[in-house]
């Protein structure tokens, strides 16, 4: 059984002005998330993802659909056992909602104290959650006196405290500079990994998807437009917008005048060469071309790592005899697509 199951779900708000139809935030969305699964839901400002995490736990009722959570349909329970259910779903936020006047500790218990657990025990329980995020010798200390990647550390340790199943992450990263970024993140894969917890991470940074996510949804105007394992999609992005997302972290072929520019730099006939780790690598592509006797140069691309996996997106300008080019092309193999790129 998904540990998440959204069916058909749809959240709408009443109309902003008089004779207006209603807002839609959220579209007739339906998405599985299995239990251990890092899901990244992906989409630009406005497109529902924040809207689909509160409706996840229970913070907004659904206008239509049905949510369930590890077994239990959370748009038909009264609120006494939501908040029960709420236990069990952490949620760290992008500007870190820590409380300004309790120390790093007192953030941290503060969930405890709600939850009416004895002094002791929220004493241990704070300390060994403080150690796990790395930040023992700041117990005393008060969030002003902290980066804001220890503060989101800090949010990270509170949603952790009552050992929750799922974990929510809404835009975690988007407020930090890239190499705290990647400190919480690798805390969150260690989440994931040591405590099996279920995260749903909302974002729109691809680059967090590719880093952590395992699976990803593209949202657009209230819908999912595409989704699936990660690698999948990074690799063959069906949609528009899944090639924008993608083309933000993928080193694809520019356009416009910086292909122009590529051009008056490069001589030959401009070729995109991208593949798998289930088919070529960078070496066996450059092999063939030599082997071939097939004059060329790398003018723009890489090779990517996806979710530890291997993508290579390269574009070549070649020269030399048409059938010695696309026998050499040929040579490369199974896992392989070539594309001429259109002067």
């Amino acid at each position: 059984m998904p540990h998440i199951t959204i069916s058909d779900v749809t959240k709408s708000y009443p109309p902003q002005r008089r004779g207006d139809g209603p807002v839609v935030a959220v579209d007739g969305v339906s998405l599985e998330i299995e239990r251990g699964d890092v899901f990244g839901i992906i989409g630009y400002s406005g497109a529902g993802k924040s809207t689909l995490v509160r409706l996840i736990n229970g913070l907004e009722p659904v206008t239509a659909g049905s949510i369930d959570v590890d077994g239990t349909d959370i748009t038909a329970i009264p609120e006494r056992r939501l908040r029960e259910l709420r236990q069990g779903i952490g949620m760290i936020f992008q500007r870190f909602n820590l409380l300004r006047s309790r120390t790093i500790s007192g953030n941290v218990a503060y969930p405890l104290e709600v939850a009416r657990m004895p002094r002791a025990e929220r004493a241990k329980r704070v300390a060994e959650l403080l150690d796990f995020v790395g930040l023992a010798d700041k117990a005393n200390a008060y969030p002003e006196q902290l980066s804001g990647g220890q503060q989101q550390r800090v949010g990270i340790a509170r949603a952790l405290a009552a050992n929750p199943g799922i974990l929510l992450a809404d835009e975690a990263t988007s407020a930090l500079d890239p190499e705290t970024t990647d400190e919480v993140l690798d805390l969150l894969a260690r989440v994931n990994r040591e405590l099996g917890i279920t995260i749903v991470v909302i974002t729109h940074e691809m680059d967090v998807i590719a880093r952590i996510a395992n699976k990803v949804a593209v949202m657009e105007r209230g819908r999912v437009v595409e989704s699936g394992l990660t690698y999948d999609v990074f690799t063959r992005p069906q949609t528009e917008t899944a090639k924008r997302f993608v083309r933000t972290v993928v080193r694809a072929l520019p356009d416009g005048d910086a292909l122009a520019a590529l051009r008056t730099q490069h001589e030959g006939r401009f070729f995109t060469i991208s593949f798998t780790d289930e088919g070529a690598s960078e070496a066996r592509v450059f092999g063939a071309l030599a082997r071939a006797g097939v004059d060329f140069n790398l003018v723009h691309g890489g090779v990517d790592d996806i979710q530890g996996r291997v993508y290579g997106l390269l574009t070549i300008a070649v020269r030399g005899d048409e059938q010695a080019v696309r026998g050499a092309l040929a040579e490369i193999g199974d896992g392989v697509t070539v594309t001429e790129v259109a002067a």
